[in-house]
């Protein structure tokens, strides 16, 4: 509830500075990121530790399927939340989509795949060594 209240407070304050697009918050352990879209809004929480590669696009991804999805709902005010709780199981996804790719970039970083520079980097290795 206060979550809710907070955000929408940014959205009244941002009436009065133009139209709020993000809002990043960084905490001692948290970091909050507000994504603003189709007159909705998208607020992500998470550890400040937690990897945040193009963070804000994945929000806007979400607020793109949820809108393509809700939209005549949307339009039509209607306030009935369980309306749309089959987007959880696309979130979910959408979430574990994210993560697959950040542990495969990690990945890749390890051992050195860097795609089209890898043999760049090795040949700049070995003439590094000799």
């Amino acid at each position: 509830m206060l979550l809710s209240s907070f955000v929408g407070a940014l959205g009244l304050f941002g009436e009065n500075l133009g139209r709020i697009e993000e809002i990043n918050i960084k905490g001692l352990d948290v970091e909050m990121i507000i994504v603003y879209k189709y007159n909705l809004i998208f607020v992500a929480i998470l550890d400040k530790e937690f990897i945040k590669h193009d963070i804000r696009e994945e929000a806007e991804k979400s607020l793109d399927i949820f809108y393509s999805l809700y939209r005549r709902e949307i339009e039509e005010n209607c306030n009935e939340v369980s309306q749309f709780a089959s987007f959880k199981n696309i979130l979910f996804t959408q979430i574990e989509e994210y993560f697959n790719r950040i542990k495969e970039s990690q990945k890749q970083l390890e051992i050195g795949d860097f795609g089209f520079f890898t043999d760049a980097i090795k040949k700049l290795r070995t003439n590094s060594t000799n």
